[in-house]
């Protein structure tokens, strides 16, 4: 497997998950239901990520590895908190 391949593999997995992103932006602003908000909202943060990690593997930069954790940890956290808020209401 060379190089190229490989980079062409990544330049396609970023495309797809562009397409993800946007698709899962037009389910949060047509989301019948505050939950299917909810859902689509942690999707797009995990999407980011998964953005942010192909772009590291393509830049070779291994520091947005951290990044990406940190917004998959903000992202957990804060589904919980809606989650919790959510229980509470109904």
């Amino acid at each position: 497997m060379t190089a190229s391949f490989f980079d062409f593999i990544l330049y396609i997995a970023l495309a797809v998950l562009m397409v993800a992103f946007f698709l899962t932006i037009i389910r949060l602003a047509k989301g019948p239901h505050l939950y299917d908000r909810v859902v689509a909202l942690e999707l797009i943060t995990s999407i980011s990520a998964g953005i942010i990690l192909v772009y590291s593997m393509i830049a070779d930069n291994p520091i947005f590895f951290d990044v990406a954790v940190i917004i998959f940890m903000i992202a957990f956290l804060g589904t919980v908190a809606i989650s919790k808020y959510l229980t509470k209401v109904d």
